[in-house]
């Protein structure tokens, strides 16, 4: 397919991405996974170098990058395969004249589609097990969940992600223990990728039907890193659990977000707790599906721009 081809396939779909993409889980994209990534992956690039969209719609653009690749991952795309296509599409972008007639019609087309896509509030991403909830809403008054998965954990309970309040967007947790204990250690674990280039996926672990519990897309000690939490907190009101269990909050270096926007959506991290008594220790684990985080997190820089 020639350039025009693509650039005029990119269009149509990209827009159909951005006033429907945004607000649905990756499996309701009907194009190729591989092509889809190749063409949101030649926009951006486009973009990067001729700047054909403003900030907004440029991020907009990440976000369905992001949807498309974690679609491509669990389709069963190696990843190899998705890096090299990115590559291929960056250099084609690289010798596409700014002043192109394709690239302009592109340009006009998702101005136009960034006009709906701008306008959502909420979108959800559903993962394998467990689902990303996105809102865009910000607070003067105390923490408010933007992008947060909730998990159980045995009797215990928490919700994960990222709150804000007054334009400042921490990644925490806030966590609800049955037997009313409190931790004096808690870690995020993830994937240490100078050690471990590829997700850690445990066949031996699959279910009935193939699919591999949360339990089983962790990295072994091994080849993990690990963020302590950096300060413990009260759950402001509208961050607080629906049940009159006590609950406490935890906040996390902005550093570990990052280091979870980098990783294959099919893989999981750990929230550890640990509690000692009486000269023995425990460790309660909770699971977190990485799933669309890097879609999610991007959505919420559109809103902040």
């Amino acid at each position: 397919m020639d350039m025009a081809s693509r650039t005029r396939s990119a269009a149509e779909r990209i827009v159909l991405g951005l006033c429907v993409l945004f607000a649905l889980t990756p499996a309701s994209v009907q194009a190729s996974a591989v092509d889809t990534y190749y063409e949101h992956t030649l926009m951006s690039a486009a973009d990067a170098r001729c700047h054909l969209f403003a900030p907004q719609l440029s991020t907009a653009l990440n976000v369905a990058k992001a949807l498309s690749r974690g679609a491509a991952l669990r389709s069963g795309i190696d990843e190899q395969v998705l890096a090299d296509t990115g590559a291929r599409a960056e250099r084609r972008a690289a010798i596409e004249p700014c002043n192109s007639a394709d690239l302009a019609t592109v340009a006009d087309r998702e101005k136009s589609g960034f006009e709906v896509f701008s306008r959502l509030q909420a979108v959800s991403y559903k993962g394998d097990f467990r689902t990303w909830w996105v809102k865009r809403q910000s607070s003067a008054s105390g923490r408010v969940w933007n992008l947060y998965q909730p998990a159980e954990f045995g009797s215990d309970a928490l919700t994960f992600g990222i709150a804000g309040s007054s334009g400042v967007s921490e990644l925490i947790t806030v966590a609800q223990f049955a037997d009313g204990a409190t931790p004096y250690v808690v870690r995020l674990v993830i994937r240490d990728k100078t050690r471990a280039a590829r997700p850690y996926l445990d066949q031996r672990t699959a279910r009935p039907g193939g699919k591999i519990p949360l339990s089983g897309r962790v990295t072994p000690r091994g080849a993990t890193e690990a963020f302590l939490a950096e300060a413990k907190f009260a759950p402001d009101p509208l961050i607080r659990p629906a049940n009159k269990n006590a609950a406490i909050g935890y906040r996390f270096p902005p550093a570990a977000a990052r280091a979870i926007a980098s990783l294959d959506p099919r893989e999981a991290i750990e929230i550890e707790f640990i509690f000692s008594s009486g000269g023995n220790y425990q460790v309660r684990k909770a699971y977190i599906e990485v799933g669309d985080f890097a879609a999610g997190r991007a959505f919420l820089v559109v809103a902040q721009r």
